[in-house]
């Protein structure tokens, strides 16, 4: 590979990366959406914002996810992480209304 089309690879390899950037973006945003029905349900069947019993659950799967494609486990729990409480706050933010 010469210089050209190492520049080449990596311009395209960038394109590439921010288009699923974006995808990504589209999917943490209908992700978050769905907080205001989890709220409404929640708060119908007086449920805590917390639920050990499904972040759990979310945990032994991402730990299953990242075996299966071979992503760092650490780093794939933080990300979740993140998306739980990018929810719970968007629940909280709901349910004080």
């Amino acid at each position: 590979m010469d210089k050209s089309e190492a520049l080449k690879l990596l311009n395209d390899s960038r394109e590439k990366i921010d288009e699923i950037d974006d995808q990504i973006i589209d999917l943490i945003a209908l992700r978050t959406s769905l907080a205001k029905d989890i709220a409404t349900a929640k708060k119908v069947l007086d449920k805590d914002i917390e639920d050990p019993t499904r972040e759990e659950y979310i945990q032994h799967k991402i730990k299953q996810i990242a075996k299966k494609k071979n992503i760092n486990q650490v780093s794939l729990k933080q990300i979740m992480n993140i998306l739980t409480e990018l929810n719970k706050q968007e629940q909280e933010k709901l349910l004080r209304r």
